[in-house]
């Protein structure tokens, strides 16, 4: 990076400065007593140690895959840089969740809140079909880690939710995980029971006024009700520097300043992983106490990026992340505002996805000079070949392609017909998952499409195809590589 230095008062000199390199081998480096007063403090890349070229690029990418999106980086208490609009206050979507497990903790420390205290012993119950004796045998701590077993109909859900929701009844309290909003929603329940406040007048007196946020009010909180079930969401919404000051309390072990405001404890044992999360196609990301774990360091077999050890962060719809990495003394705040009234000013763009926001981090961290971030995954980087149209159909038709060998179901495979039909196949027996078909089109890209129903695989996707020895990597429109595959 530069510096630049003065030596007279018309003359400036440029001197390069290298970032310096951290290796986690080195061990976690000391967290800064440093918390915003009225505002933040802010300082240069340069002065930060950052690399201001992968900070560029960082904020290229953030643009090109979310234009709204309000960013922050945050180092030793101080903002080493920021774009968009960091002061509007929008919908945090799921987000909001690590704020109620903040707010839990705190009544669990005032013995409000019981985590082995069951659904029954609390009166919990929701509308017809009610709750069977073993559902309410959960317990809050079963809630809270998204392991109660209940399988009711709940507010605030995507169709994606609703359409992955296990049958009732198919899995005993504790044993299983499903990121389940009859969980989070019936949790504000038990909340507001217990301490007989509102979420959002809790929050405010507990946490938003010790840690001095600048916009959050009570009245930025709603509840959403419905005949689907008697447990109220509590959508909020919060500007991306209050939600900065939400994680530097958590990179700060619920302490601000000389208060602590939530238990050290509490932030500790919420914080860590107590399940693996959607392993059919990620692996790295666990969740916590309504707070996830780590990050994707595989997707569908490929590289995406790898976190330090540590990191935690609270995630919504819509792009809302709030990242907390201990070992680097680091939060990471992207925000996407997802008001309606935003329409008029033209198409929204599709959320970013996992692996859009894993090249972000990737991109961030390597300007923070983490060297163990793991591969690059984008096509500028790729070593290989580039096949034309006619020997990418040669290289690729009555061939066996696998991958996802991190996954936890193991690695499946491709065939590749020569008539131009696909199968998808897992296991020693070559099961048949999907079949489908496949293509090269005129650019000179791998297409397949796959017929099982599901509109999202019967729509065509088409690669970019990188080769070498046996190595077939496919890489999106976004210049991503989505797999990593091996000629059997």
């Amino acid at each position: 990076m530069w510096r630049w230095v003065k030596t007279a008062p018309w003359l400036f000199v440029a001197i390069a400065m290298a970032a310096p390199a951290t290796s986690r081998a080195e061990g976690p480096g000391a967290i800064v007593a440093r918390f915003p007063a009225a505002h933040f403090e802010t300082t240069t890349p340069e002065d930060a140690g950052w690399s201001v070229d992968q900070l560029t690029a960082a904020k290229a990418w953030s643009l090109k895959i979310a234009p709204t999106a309000a960013v922050m980086i945050i180092q030793h208490g101080r903002i080493v840089a920021e774009w968009g609009d960091i002061a509007t206050k929008s919908n945090l979507h799921s987000a909001r969740k690590s704020l109620l497990s903040a707010l839990i903790g705190i009544a669990v420390s005032d013995h409000r809140i019981d985590l082995n205290a069951t659904l029954a012993t609390l009166g919990i119950d929701d509308n017809s079909p009610g709750l069977s004796e073993e559902e309410k045998s959960a317990t809050v701590a079963d809630l809270i880690k998204a392991r109660s077993g209940v399988y009711h109909a709940a507010l605030y859900e995507t169709p994606g939710m609703a359409r992955r929701r296990p049958p009732r009844f198919s899995h005993a309290p504790g044993t299983f995980w499903y990121y389940n909003n009859w969980d989070f929603n019936a949790l504000g329940t038990i909340y507001e029971k217990a301490t007989a406040q509102s979420i959002f007048d809790a929050f405010n007196l507990q946490i938003a006024r010790p840690i001095g946020m600048q916009d959050y009010q009570p009245s930025d909180g709603s509840y959403v009700r419905g005949a689907a079930s008697n447990h109220a969401a509590y959508p909020i919404r919060m500007s991306a520097r209050d939600l900065a000051r939400f994680a530097l309390l958590y990179l700060h072990d619920g302490r601000w300043g000389d208060r602590q405001v939530i238990p050290a404890a509490w932030v500790r044992e919420s914080t860590r992983a107590y399940s693996d999360a959607y392993t059919e196609f990620a692996r790295g990301l666990g969740y916590g106490y309504l707070w996830w774990v780590g990050f994707p360091h595989h997707l569908s077999g490929a590289p995406a990026v790898q976190v330090p050890a540590g990191t935690y962060a609270a995630m919504g719809a819509e792009g809302q992340y709030a990242f907390v990495i201990p070992s680097l003394d680091l939060v990471i705040v992207h925000r996407i505002n997802s008001d309606p009234a935003l329409e008029p000013v033209g198409p929204r763009k599709r959320e970013p996805t996992f692996r859009q926001i894993a090249r972000l981090l990737w991109l961030i961290l390597s300007a923070a000079g983490d060297r163990d971030v793991g591969p690059d995954a984008s096509i500028a980087r790729a070593d290989g070949a580039r096949p034309d149209v006619s020997g990418l159909k040669t290289a690729m038709s009555g061939k066996s392609l696998r991958t996802g060998s991190s996954l936890k179901d193991g690695a499946y495979a491709w065939e590749l017909h020569a008539d131009g039909t696909l199968s998808m196949v897992t296991g020693a027996d070559r099961h048949e998952r999907w079949h489908g078909n496949w293509r090269v089109d005129d650019g000179a890209r791998f297409c397949r499409s796959l017929d099982d129903g599901d509109a999202q695989l019967a729509r065509e996707r088409c690669y970019d195809v990188v080769l070498k020895d046996a190595a077939v990597q496919l890489f999106g429109p976004d210049g991503l590589m989505e797999f990593d595959m091996r000629v059997e």
